[in-house]
């Protein structure tokens, strides 16, 4: 098995992301023993929650991105787009408040 460690990984740490990325690797392995959960999906969402906050989950984000290239760069765009979205609905509701 080759290494497949990404050459350079930016952590950026961040308490909720943590918090979210673990609750979805929970839930995985909880849909792993659950016949109405789907675990591989909630262990996926948790890996790519986790891939800017600790190497073993970059590592393993590099992995899938390696084997399906097409549906983590449309993954990837897809969360900036959410992104860019969310932070325009929190300006829009500061404005709507009186507090922008």
């Amino acid at each position: 098995m080759e290494n497949a460690r990404p050459p350079y990984v930016a952590l950026k740490p961040d308490r909720s992301r943590k918090r979210l990325g673990w609750g979805f690797i929970v839930l995985g392995v909880l849909g792993c023993v659950l016949p109405f959960l789907q675990g591989f999906l909630f262990l996926a969402l948790g890996v790519f929650v986790l891939r800017d906050q600790y190497l073993w989950a970059a590592n393993r984000w590099s992995w899938v991105q390696d084997r399906w290239p097409g549906a983590v760069s449309k993954i990837e765009a897809l969360e900036v787009s959410m992104s860019t979205r969310v932070a325009g609905w929190g300006a829009g509701l500061r404005r709507a408040i009186g507090r922008g």
